[in-house]
């Protein structure tokens, strides 16, 4: 089993994660370098990551990759509130990296486009709603959803997207979970 990406992808770094204890080999290549770009392109014709590569299969998209490895592992059910959490989050992420991409391409992302404002828009009503629910308790173990949520928010620190002091919930849960080993070895800061 191959796992392809990159060690600063939060998409790839929540596989990592839930992946802890398995074996597998992580390929990490420079998405953005041309020797990374042509690599990539032999696993994957979207040219995103994660890939995984396994028994002759190959397969595209975090979610996808999880949907399989979790059949093939047979480690945990996710209920329709936790594929609804893993929605917010992808959303979120999906706009933070728009927003990342534009500023790398040298674009302003503070212009008042309806493209960034929308961005925006969905980052900030996310971000509450995921807010109120580790408020209520429902981030509270260690599963799939509560590892995307953590690669989230250590990402969005990681490249100063998000202040998560305007987040005192999702801050504190950030924070819990900095001192798991695997949370330190897959540290994009350290990559």
């Amino acid at each position: 089993m191959k796992l392809i990406g990159s060690a600063m992808s939060p998409y790839v770094r929540r596989l990592r994660l839930w992946l802890e204890g398995e074996d597998y080999a992580f390929v990490s290549l420079d998405i953005y370098s041309e020797v990374g770009r042509k690599a990539l392109k032999g696993y994957t014709p979207t040219m995103k990551i994660p890939a995984l590569v396994d028994d002759g299969q190959t397969l595209f998209d975090s979610r996808v990759i999880y949907r399989y490895l979790n059949a093939k592992l047979q480690r945990e059910s996710l209920s329709w509130d936790d594929e609804n959490r893993l929605t917010l989050i992808d959303a979120v992420n999906d706009s933070l990296v728009s927003l990342l991409l534009l500023k790398r391409s040298g674009l302003d992302s503070n212009q008042q486009l309806m493209f960034l404002d929308l961005q925006k828009e969905r980052i900030a009503n996310t971000l509450a709603t995921l807010e109120q629910h580790v408020a209520e308790g429902q981030f509270d173990g260690w599963r799939y959803p509560e590892v995307c949520l953590f690669c989230l928010l250590d990402w969005a620190d990681f490249r100063e997207l998000l202040n998560l002091d305007d987040y005192p919930q999702l801050r504190a849960f950030h924070q819990r979970q900095l001192s798991r080993p695997v949370i330190q070895a897959t540290d994009p800061r350290q990559a």
